[in-house]
Parts: C-alpha cells; sequence; structure tokens
C-alpha cells in the first residue's frame, strides 16, 4: 500500500555487549565450520529481561521523537521468544514503563517478521483514527534451555536486544512511501515439522530446533514445493512495494535487510535481487546477530547514527517471518538527525529501564 501522511520519527535500539564467535567457538558452543559458513563475527547476548530491554529502547527514541506521552494513540511490542512471564502482557509494561498514558497496547507474535508486520499496523491505524503517533517495540532474549542461539537454525545466529520507532503523521526524518505484506499459511509447517501439539512451552522438544521442524517439512509434498514458492511470494512483496514507491531496485541507496548468515543472505536476497552487499548493512549485523523481530528498526538506526542515511536517499526494509510472511517497506530519508550511537554495559536485572526512564526524565528537565 502507498502512504502519504506516515513518517518515521524515531528509531532507537539497545544492544548489549556481543560475544565474539571465536570465543564461541572456543567455549564449545558452536562448531567453527558453522560460524565460517555463516561468517558471523559475533552475537549480541544479554542477562536483561526483554520487556526492560524495550523500555529502554522506547525511553531512547521517544527522546529523540519529542513526542509526549499524550500523542502516543498506540503502543505495539512484537516479539518471537519467552518475555519472562507466562500469560503476561509485556506490551502493557513497556507502555506503563515507557510512556505512562492509557492508549491500547498490544503484543505482536509474527515471528521475525513482527516488527514490519507492526510497522504496517501501527500506519493503518493512524491514518484510520487520525492519531498523532504510535510506539513500536521489538525484544527478545534467546537463551537456554529453550533455545540454542548458534544451533537451533543452522545459517542464523539469534541475537539478544530491544529496537523502538516512534511513528508519526506529519513529519519525521523519513518518510513512508510503501509497504507491502504477502503470506503464504500452507508454509506454517516448516515450523511445526511432524512434532505433536505440546500441552505446555517447550513440551515437544527441548531445545527448539528449526532445523529438524524444518527437515521434516521438506520431506513431504508440500515442503518440495515450496522453495519456489517462497522465492515467488519473496519476489512479489519486493516488486510491489517498490512500483507502489514509484521506484526500481536501481534506486534504492540502502537495504535493511534480517540478520541471517551470508550463505542465507546471498540465496535470499543478494543474488536474488542483485543487491550488492556494501548497499546493506551486513558489514555491520554480521557482529550482532538476529534480533527477531528488530533487525529493520535496529538498522535503520544505525544507518542514522553512522551518518549513512542522508535526505533524499531510498531506504529498503525487507522481512520474513515464519507463517508465512513476506514485507518490504520503502522510506525516503527527509532529514538526517544528529543521533549518537547508544553505548549500554552490564546491569542488573530490571536495572536497563530504570536508568533509561532516569535518564529521560532527567533529560527533559534540563531541555524544559
Amino acid at each position: 500500500m502507498r502512504w502519504d501522511d506516515i513518517y518515521l520519527r524515531a528509531c532507537a535500539s539497545w544492544l548489549p555487549p556481543a560475544m565474539p564467535a571465536a570465543e564461541a567457538v572456543e567455549r564449545g558452543l558452536v562448531e567453527a565450520e558453522a560460524v565460517r559458513r555463516a561468517q558471523v563475527t559475533g552475537v549480541t547476548v544479554a542477562e536483561e529481561a526483554p520487556p526492560d530491554m524495550a523500555v529502554a529502547a522506547a525511553a531512547e527514541a521517544l527522546a529523540r521523537s519529542g513526542c509526549a506521552p499524550d500523542e502516543i494513540a498506540l503502543v505495539l511490542h512484537a516479539c518471537s521468544y519467552h518475555q519472562g512471564h507466562d500469560m503476561w502482557a509485556p506490551a502493557s509494561y513497556v507502555q506503563h514503563e515507557a510512556v505512562g498514558n492509557r492508549c491500547p497496547a498490544i503484543e505482536l507474535r509474527q515471528t521475525s517478521n513482527g516488527g514490519l508486520a507492526s510497522l504496517e499496523l501501527a500506519a493503518a491505524h493512524l491514518t484510520a483514527t487520525g492519531g498523532r503517533a504510535a510506539l513500536l517495540t521489538t525484544a527478545d532474549r534467546f537463551c537456554a534451555p529453550g533455545i540454542d542461539r548458534w544451533r537451533s537454525d543452522p545459517g542464523t545466529v539469534f541475537a539478544d536486544g530491544a529496537t523502538a520507532a516512534v511513528l508519526a503523521r506529519g513529519s519525521g526524518f523519513a518518510r513512508l512511501r510503501s509497504l507491502v505484506s504477502v503470506g503464504e499459511p500452507g508454509l506454517e509447517r516448516m515450523h511445526r515439522g511432524d512434532d505433536p501439539f505440546g500441552p505446555a512451552p517447550l513440551s515437544a522438544r527441548t531445545p527448539i530446533s528449526i532445523d529438524e521442524t524444518t527437515r521434516a517439512f521438506l520431506r513431504s509434498p508440500a515442503g518440495q514445493r515450496s522453495v519456489v514458492l517462497m522465492a515467488e511470494r519473496h519476489t512479489e512483496s519486493v516488486r510491489r512495494a517498490l512500483d507502489e514507491a514509484g521506484a526500481a531496485l536501481a534506486d534504492v541507496d540502502w537495504f535493511v535487510l534480517p540478520h541471517f548468515g551470508r550463505r542465507r543472505l546471498d540465496v535470499n536476497y543478494f543474488r536474488r535481487f542483485g543487491i550488492d552487499p556494501d548497499r546493506s548493512l551486513w558489514s555491520w549485523s554480521r557482529g550482532v546477530g538476529h534480533l527477531g523481530a528488530g533487525d529493520q528498526f535496529a538498522g535503520v538506526a544505525h544507518l542514522v547514527e553512522s551518518g549513512r542515511a542522508r535526505p533524499g536517499q531510498l531506504v529498503a526494509l525487507l522481512g520474513v517471518g515464519g507463517g508465512f510472511t513476506w514485507s518490504a517497506a520503502v522510506l525516503e530519508i527527509v532529514e538526517a538527525p544528529q543521533w549518537r550511537p547508544q553505548e549500554h554495559h552490564r546491569s542488573s536485572s530490571g536495572s536497563v529501564a530504570r536508568e533509561r526512564k532516569v535518564d529521560r526524565a532527567q533529560r527533559t528537565e534540563l531541555e524544559g
């Protein structure tokens, strides 16, 4: 869909320190050959709870946006993995700790496509209701015993961290020109395989093995047709988004892609669309890892913080999530904010959110 008055007002990420891939090999967490194939150099590893990281990212994004709490008409929190409590609403926690208002707060579960799914839903919400702005957050901590960040999905290394974006009408540093999502629910079995439905989380298998479920699915007739089908749906999302933005692949200055390993990126992005890796953030993302739903927001924040985003540039955000859905968005950079990269250090559980709230309050007091 083409959008006329939807802007990104701000983006931010909260990323913990990275564990070097060489250290992971030395500690026996991953095989050297797997690292060589993926060409990753490290992965961010957190001790903090995902919702607290989300609050920290949200506080930074809100401060950068200049939006007051009463201007936030919607809070969406996207995640892929456990958020710290069962049958609990992490989106409401993020809203309470970072915003403090009473607008709707909703959790999204669209695996790795959750960030772009929240972008589409928030754009539609603001357009339909006339709301001023929406806060979008993502956060995950991919830790044992439920998941093996290095081995659960060969070709992808799962990273810990959080991101946030403020979407608004009227103005912002980047205008959303188009966003298209395409679904193919017949492929949902890829992340289910032949496993039975379980009565409780992790009852089917622990740790999660996307490798095992994918292999089981590929042995089925539907699985044998899935490679062609996935390529078609992926290409459709990109082609439609570019068409609706009035642009071509050659017009795109930056491609913000999922933080996959190099082989997976080569097959699904670089070779398929003829993307020069230098027009992506691969050199940075290979040292971060896959942030679940947050790769795209983290990538946009990095583009601005590193000084690479310049007025007039087009940025394509591409995403895919199990189920399956593919999303493609085209942004036009309107201005280049002077955001400094955020440096984060280890902190005790729960203190991240409190520290960021105190910092934001102090900054508001000084600016006021």
